[in-house]
């Protein structure tokens, strides 16, 4: 996304706005989930006031009327902020008929070849870290979660208080390294899967197509446009409990003695509720 956001001009112009405009600023300001929904006359009437503030009001801020203001939006949610840019008449099933449509994509589009080579690799590796930031994370956690019923020392990383770099170090080639890398990702994330790739070359990258391409070994995209105003996780969860499933596999006698024992102590610790 290129340009300053709305709320940005907004708050560079306040100062020199009349108080008429402020009330339409400070709307579309404290709701920009919103704002991408409505004309003119509409913010209008739900502001009290004319048309003419509106419009005086879009000038000002550097635009030319509403529509403006809403591709503005729409570039927002392209980016992957989240704003609603759409009214729809039943957005949860419009929202999960895109999920499914990402799941087929998904599917279209993985290769398996390449899936079988990341889960052998993980499989073999004296050590798995998997990290992931902001919306990210919980799709790492997951993962790690899954791997670790297959195999052992497999870590989430960082640690609390931690930084990546001391993770990484002393690490070896004969490690893998999973990263999980969706859209709004933090800064120095390619530096980051850089340094990854210079320790060991079983880096597995899954990622959404907005990232720039890596030198990872292996990366798996998966589609997260949603007409919700937030990304859809759908075929990156779908993506886990895959590629955890080709490494379980893989892991032959050992993996499935591994997730018994688990399952024996789960019942001594009496952790689970009886299914």
């Amino acid at each position: 996304m290129t340009g300053p956001t709305l709320a940005t001009r907004i708050d560079e112009a306040w100062t020199g706005l009349t108080p008429h405009e402020q009330r339409v600023a400070g709307f579309l300001r404290s709701r920009p989930e919103e704002s991408a929904l409505y004309n003119s006359s509409e913010l209008a009437r739900l502001t009290g006031v004319s048309k003419a503030t509106v419009s005086r009001l879009f000038r000002r801020l550097g635009f030319t009327g509403s529509q403006e203001v809403r591709d503005l939006l729409r570039a927002q949610r392209t980016a992957g902020v989240p704003v609603v840019v759409d009214a729809l008449a039943d957005a949860a099933a419009v929202s999960l008929a895109r999920d499914v449509g990402n799941l087929q994509r998904f599917a279209a589009a993985l290769d398996t070849g390449a899936l079988g080579a990341a889960a052998a690799a993980i499989a073999a590796a004296p050590r798995v870290v998997v990290t992931g930031f902001r919306s990210g994370f919980p799709i790492a956690a997951l993962l790690r979660q899954a791997l670790a019923q297959a195999r052992a020392d497999v870590r989430l990383v960082p640690e609390a208080a931690q930084t990546i770099a001391e993770e990484l170090v002393g690490l070896g080639p004969e490690d893998a390294v999973v990263i999980v890398g969706l859209r709004r990702r933090p800064s120095g994330f390619g530096e980051m899967a850089a340094a990854a790739r210079a320790i060991t070359p079983n880096l597995v990258l899954i990622a959404d197509p907005t990232l720039r391409p890596t030198a990872a070994r292996w990366r798996f995209d998966v589609p997260i446009e949603s007409a919700s105003p937030f990304d859809s996780y759908a075929a990156a969860a779908s993506l886990v409990s895959v590629l955890a499933g080709e490494v379980l596999a893989r892991c032959g006698a050992e993996g499935a003695e591994r997730v018994r024992s688990i399952d024996r102590a789960y019942a001594a610790l009496g952790e689970l509720e009886p299914s």
